[in-house]
């Protein structure tokens, strides 16, 4: 795997444009960061709902120190950014990447915007980078992540139990794990998510 930190990568087609997030986009994005529910199933560190200006300067700086590389999402039909999307746990001993902290403002869901999105970067991840695997994963209450995860043609590959707090803070509740390989990708995968482009 040969992603560059330092380079500025910008992933387009005719709906969407994905490039790298910096501070400039954080006037831009505010607006939706107060949402109510956006920030449900995110926790820790990635959870952008008290301080969006940290959360946006965290995920500039994990790029800087090479642990993530974080995408703004700009949806070209409606002229305005979207939301936003990142690599992390990047692996060149694996030649595997993680994809996730994924959010969009509420008028882009349901729109095909994520599947663009997730066509962009699945294509950059193993035409590109040339990956074995992209791992993906999403709270089990989180119902509208699991179903858009299988929309687009990822494989349900486990779970790992109690790893979160429930949503209402009474018990625990299990992450449920995703999966997409490059062999499945360019043999059938890409060819199915393009085509509900």
């Amino acid at each position: 795997m040969l992603l560059n930190f330092g380079y500025d990568y910008v992933l387009e087609n005719d709906r969407i444009k994905l490039e790298p997030l910096a501070k400039r986009h954080l006037s831009a994005l505010e607006r939706i960061s107060k949402e109510e529910n956006l920030w449900t199933y995110f926790l820790g560190r990635s959870n952008g709902k008290e301080d969006f200006e940290s959360y946006i300067l965290d995920a500039i700086d994990c790029r800087k120190r090479e642990k993530e590389y974080s995408f703004v999402v700009f949806d070209k039909e409606k002229n305005c950014y979207a939301g936003s999307t990142r690599f992390f746990e990047i692996s060149d001993e694996l030649n595997a990447i993680r994809l996730g902290y994924t959010w969009y403002g509420k008028e882009f869901r349901g729109t095909g915007l994520n599947k663009n999105c997730k066509y962009l970067l699945f294509e950059f991840a193993f035409k590109r980078l040339k990956v074995e695997r992209i791992g993906l994963g999403a709270h089990k209450e989180n119902t509208l992540s699991i179903a858009a995860m299988k929309s687009i043609g990822c494989t349900e590959e486990g779970r790992i139990r109690n790893l979160f707090p429930s949503i209402h803070y009474q018990g625990r509740s299990d992450a449920i794990l995703f999966g997409m390989l490059r062999e499945e990708w360019i043999t059938s995968k890409r060819n199915f998510l393009k085509n509900k482009l």
